[in-house]
């Protein structure tokens, strides 16, 4: 449907209110929002509890504010449908500078979404919020001394490399999950994590959201990561843990359109997570510390290290095309990200057993390879290493093979051919020893991670 007819017809999207129900077992947490002349939409949140938590939500007003600032970000999904180009907050209160904020994290983390629906907007005319509500009732109930860390399981090597560089601290860390599937659970059982070390919360999206979509309203990507991170904090505090330890790379920082600031990992970035930081300190208190422990590395970085940790090679996921079936699809461009990054550190006959697939003799993933290498002026629009990498990868791969006097596999052949290849020690010397120093990893991480990531 048309962009602009869609604002014209629906020009009020409104985030009424959001319930918290809490049993001895869980907090249950409903939202309302309303595109008015639309639809209502009710998403929900579970988070369980632990035994002995006692009264957690009840007359707390920082828990409250938690949870509301949760429902600034998943409204984000549903206020795409028409983008409204009003947004009136009446669940509760914000300050011209949150206000602010929220745009911006808006703007950036639907620039994949506007790319692709060929959308045009500008950052202050593409929305208005106005804030109607009252702040939250109640005591605000802060929490100091906290401790531990909670770690967000995706299933991907990035959380894998994290868990295995915090193993000897293990006893005190959780492992938090949405939705957990076969590879979430997978990687936490491998990691040596037992049932009582898992945070795993239940999402569920509204029903008529999809059946809009379906129906040719607007759709596309939003920032999932903003969602972990305003969750996690509510599952940290509830637990009494410090940290909520990310696993997001330096890599994420580039953007997926050359010359542009779309960014498929937006949220993922280090912008994101400074912003988060900041935000969360001077608006929420909740007392935890987000960053992300793989900050200071790359893609190539982290490839090197998973391919170590031997454990989780056969059980790790990140093929968004497989992810129903919890299988790697071995024909979308995550699954040839993967596949080559790792290409110099595992041989490809065990590259071949982990995916099932023989991706790089399959010349029907050349178009993606070109888009990988930049060649393209897009990158796919998934969690990708940066351009420069991925060819430091192939080069290394190339020259690997050919020292062992095995035949290259046609991409690699194409590449070749084409002139792509070309050795570069200092290029790959760059990525052996990188280091970010845009981080926030607190010292006793940033000890951990050099100790084990630049020996």
């Amino acid at each position: 449907m048309d962009y602009n007819e869609l604002r014209k017809t629906y020009k009020e999207f409104i985030y009424k209110s959001y319930s918290i129900e809490e049993t001895e077992e869980k907090i249950r947490v409903t939202y309302n929002f309303e595109i008015v002349g639309l639809s209502e939409f009710t998403p929900c949140w579970e988070f369980p509890k632990k035994s002995g938590m006692g009264e957690i939500a009840k007359n707390n007003a920082l828990f409250k504010n938690m949870v509301f600032s949760l429902g600034m970000v998943e409204l984000i999904s549903y206020w795409k449908i028409s983008c409204a180009p009003l947004v009136r907050v009446k669940a509760g209160t914000l300050e011209e500078e949150q206000i602010t904020w929220w745009k911006e994290l808006y703007f950036h983390g639907l620039g994949e979404f506007y790319y692709t629906n060929g959308i045009e907007v500008e950052p202050e005319g593409f929305m208005e919020i106005v804030s109607e509500g009252a702040a939250p009732v109640g005591v605000y109930i802060t929490k100091e001394n906290l401790k531990g860390c909670m770690v967000p399981i995706g299933g991907g090597k990035d959380s894998a490399v994290t868990l295995s560089l915090l193993k000897e601290q293990k006893d005190h860390n959780y492992c938090y999950i949405i939705n957990p599937r076969g590879a979430t659970l997978n990687t936490v059982k491998s990691g040596g994590y037992s049932q009582d070390k898992i945070i795993a919360v239940k999402r569920t999206l509204d029903k008529r959201m999809i059946n809009l979509n379906k129906k040719g309203f607007l759709n596309g990507h939003t920032p999932f990561s903003a969602i972990v991170a305003f969750s996690a904090t509510i599952a940290a505090y509830m637990n009494d843990l410090k940290y909520i330890v990310l696993s997001n790379e330096s890599s994420a920082n580039e953007s997926t359109v050359a010359g542009s600031t779309v960014n498929h990992q937006y949220s993922k970035s280090f912008k994101f997570e400074k912003d988060f930081h900041t935000y969360e300190e001077t608006y929420i208190k909740s007392g935890t510390y987000y960053f992300s422990m793989l900050r200071p590395l790359s893609e190539f970085q982290i490839a090197k290290q998973f391919a170590e940790c031997n454990e989780y090679h056969d059980i790790f996921r990140s093929c968004n095309v497989g992810s129903k079936e919890d299988i790697w699809c071995g024909h979308c461009s995550k699954c040839l990200f993967v596949f080559l990054i790792l290409s110099p550190f595992l041989s490809q006959e065990r590259l071949k057993e982990i995916f099932g697939a023989d991706m790089m003799n399959d010349m029907t993933m050349l178009d993606t390879m070109k888009q990988l290498i930049g060649l393209s002026p897009e990158k796919p629009f998934e969690c990708v290493g940066s351009r420069d990498e991925i060819n430091t990868a192939i080069c290394l791969t190339i020259e690997q093979l050919e020292a062992q006097g095995k035949k290259l596999p046609k991409l690699l052949e194409y590449y070749k051919a084409e002139g792509l290849y070309e050795r570069n020690k200092d290029r790959e010397q760059y990525y052996f020893t990188f280091y970010d120093k845009e981080n926030l990893l607190p010292e006793e991480f940033d000890i951990i991670l050099k100790e084990k990531c630049y020996q």
